[in-house]
């Protein structure tokens, strides 16, 4: 396997060569006329959920894994034979998984849709995606990581809500199931999302310690995930706009000179020092570095971030770690830095 590094060096790359040389672009990328939000509808039990890969490769035993832990939680699942045709690093071609990605949403008997796992391929299909199609049947979208991009892009070209939240290979833990549920099976108004209890382990691991970085309380619009590809989206159709929005952030496995570097481009971007709140989740493995003089990673972020004087805490239970809470994109909420809080203002999904 490559360093995620140099892996992503070689793949932004090839993205960087399909921009200039104009392949593989088509009409559906242009934005629709939105009219507001879209809310997909509760996934109850019985509920149809249609599982896809829209990224990387995956083992076998991963897809047995999420679909007897989506039976236990009480859910139907569906996939088509695309799902699993390795192409290189990625579970299918671009082709195949874009028409999965439609499909699911065309499909009446699909409720709602998950994805596999994250990994890198998300970016590659988003000219791809059937737009009119999605913003026709409104579903469930949930994932995370690489999802990221597919989440914040749907949202923004169809107004649909779009759940950011735990991929099949990662759905196997209690807190994460019941998180999820809270928001797309039993959804209410003025939902406060709880942070999972901290292990001993966890007390003692600066990864996981919870703090206030600006104190203040924030409204907006929720958006953001992964910094990889929130930054990722920059300079495509797709970019994030962050005026007035509650920002969530998270990554994990880059040293703290790469966060350092990512928070820059987004201070230096047009829209990110207009949020109205930025909350970070758990940066997993995110505070090493083999540079005996690198800063820590609170330090980075205190030193980006704390001058911006916007609100903001680190620590929420969400990104590369076991207990992953659902968040919608696009839902309004409530922040507070100091006491660490969010509440969902409103029900993310119809009646």
């Amino acid at each position: 396997m490559l360093p995620r590094r140099k892996f992503l060096t070689a793949a932004l790359s090839l993205s960087a060569y399909q921009i200039v040389s104009g392949k593989g672009f088509s009409k559906t990328a242009d934005p629709l006329k939105l009219t507001g939000k879209l809310y997909p509808k509760p996934l109850k039990k019985g509920a149809t959920i249609g599982l896809i890969a829209p990224g990387y490769r995956f083992a076998e035993e991963t897809l047995t894994k999420a679909k007897s832990v989506l039976r236990k939680m009480g859910y139907n699942v569906y996939c088509t034979e695309r799902l699993s045709k390795p192409y290189g690093y990625f579970s299918n071609t671009d082709e195949e998984r874009a028409t999965d990605l439609n499909h699911m949403f065309e499909n009446k008997v699909v409720d709602g849709i998950l994805c596999i796992r994250g990994g890198y391929g998300c970016t590659r299909i988003m000219h791809l995606i059937d737009y009119g199609v999605i913003a026709s049947n409104p579903k469930a979208l949930i994932g995370f990581s690489d999802v990221t991009a597919l989440l914040n892009g749907i949202h923004q070209m169809t107004g649909l809500i779009t759940f950011h939240g735990p991929v099949g290979s990662t759905l196997d833990d209690g807190y994460s199931q019941k998180a999820l549920i809270d928001i797309v099976q039993k959804p209410k108004e003025n939902r406060v999302i709880r942070n999972a209890k901290l292990t001993k382990e966890q007390l003692i691991d600066a990864e996981y310690e919870r703090y206030t970085i600006n104190p203040g309380e924030a409204k907006g619009e929720l958006c953001g995930g992964s910094l990889t590809l929130i930054n990722a989206l920059i300079g495509t159709p797709h970019e994030i706009d962050f005026t007035d929005k509650i920002v969530c952030i998270e990554d994990v496995e880059e040293s703290p000179y790469r966060i350092d570097r990512m928070l820059t481009q987004l201070i230096e971007g047009k829209t990110f020092k207009k949020a109205s709140g930025i909350l970070f989740g758990v940066c997993k493995g995110c505070n090493t570095s083999n540079n005996p003089n690198s800063f820590t990673l609170k330090e980075v972020i205190l030193d980006r971030i704390k001058p911006l004087e916007i609100p903001a805490a680190y620590g929420f239970s969400f990104g590369h770690v076991e207990q992953n809470f659902t968040f919608p994109i696009g839902m309004e909420a409530y922040f507070d830095a100091d006491r660490l809080k969010l509440k969902i203002i409103q029900k993310p999904v119809t009646k």
